[in-house]
Formats: C-alpha cells, sequence, structure tokens
C-alpha cells in the first residue's frame, strides 16, 4: 500500500465518510477554501491509480466509492510511523506520546485496560 499525500487524505476522508459519492458531492463536504473542481477530480484519479478508489460510471458521470477501508489505511500508516520513528517498537511510540502529551498514571492505566479490553 502507498502512502497518501495530505490532499489525497483529505479526499479519502471524506470518501470514507460518504462511502460513495460523485466529485461533487465530495467537494461539496470540503471545508472552505474549497479546491477547484478539476483538483478534486484529479486527486481522485490519483487515488484510483493507486488502488484506493474504483468508480462506477453512469455516462461521462463517474462516481466513486473506496476500495481500501480507514482501518486498513490507519493500519498501514501507524506500521510506517513505527517503523520509521521507533525503530519498530510500540512501547518506543506510546512511551513519546505519553511524555509528549504529559499523561498522568491514571490516564496511562486507563490506556491499558482499554488495550486489555480490546485483547480479550
Amino acid at each position: 500500500m502507498r502512502n497518501l499525500t495530505r490532499a489525497e487524505e483529505q479526499v479519502m476522508q471524506i470518501l470514507w465518510q460518504v462511502e460513495k459519492g460523485f466529485v461533487k458531492d465530495l467537494l461539496e463536504k470540503m471545508e472552505e477554501p474549497k479546491p477547484a473542481y478539476n483538483t478534486v477530480s484529479t486527486i481522485i484519479r490519483i487515488l484510483e491509480r493507486k488502488g484506493f478508489v474504483k468508480h462506477k460510471a453512469y455516462g461521462k458521470s463517474h462516481e466513486y466509492y473506496p476500495i481500501v477501508t480507514k482501518d486498513e489505511y490507519r493500519s498501514h500508516s501507524i506500521k510506517n510511523l513505527l517503523s520509521g520513528y521507533f525503530n519498530g517498537s510500540f512501547t518506543k511510540l506510546a512511551s513519546f506520546f505519553a511524555k509528549d502529551e504529559n499523561l498522568d498514571v491514571k490516564e496511562i492505566e486507563k490506556i491499558m485496560s482499554e488495550v486489555k479490553d480490546e485483547v480479550k
């Protein structure tokens, strides 16, 4: 799986939210200042070439839908973050965020409890 640019990720976030849509539908969900229609159209075609999106044609119009789930991309991104910045160590990642966010012991214990519940 390839990494997404910030603009590509913005379009994917909207597409994951709406599940399928035409370029105009995606554009409506974007915050101001909105990019040009052609910009969004180009980004969505790049996403299709990268294997994130497919389309259903209705004449000259295309309805796009994601073929990579948000969870799949999240997992890919976190693995890249781990390998690129933390030598593959989840412990180093967690320690970094605990220090960076000034988490107290109660917050860390809550996280550990949630992780234990997820594993069960």
